[in-house]
């Protein structure tokens, strides 16, 4: 079980409406777009109904490589919390010289 203290200011996704395709898609571009952001803990809304698209989120969640932890919202169940790893910085191992905007190892 995930928890987080500031629920309020978490990057929310809302998939009320979605159906598993959309919503496959959908979670994909939001952890790739966030984790590209450096944020670290996420929330996803998938309602409760028949759990079709929570099974999904989860499926989708469980194959992500970016995601460390994840778990439903203990005060909502209808929301799954997200934690993200680390984004790491690339530039520095291949050698990028800013100044002139050039790649490669120096």
């Amino acid at each position: 079980m995930i928890s987080v203290i500031n629920r309020e200011n978490l990057p929310k996704l809302d998939l009320h409406g979605e159906d598993r395709d959309s919503a496959r898609i959908l979670v994909t571009e939001f952890l790739e777009y966030n984790y590209k952001l450096g944020e670290s803990e996420l929330a996803i809304i998938h309602g409760i109904g028949e759990g079709i698209l929570k099974k999904e989120v989860h499926k989708v969640l469980k194959n992500n490589n970016k995601v460390v932890e994840f778990g439903l919202d203990m005060f909502n169940p209808g929301c799954t919390l997200v934690r993200l790893g680390q984004k790491v910085d690339k530039t520095e191992e291949i050698g990028y010289n800013m100044q002139h905007n050039v790649r490669g190892v120096y």
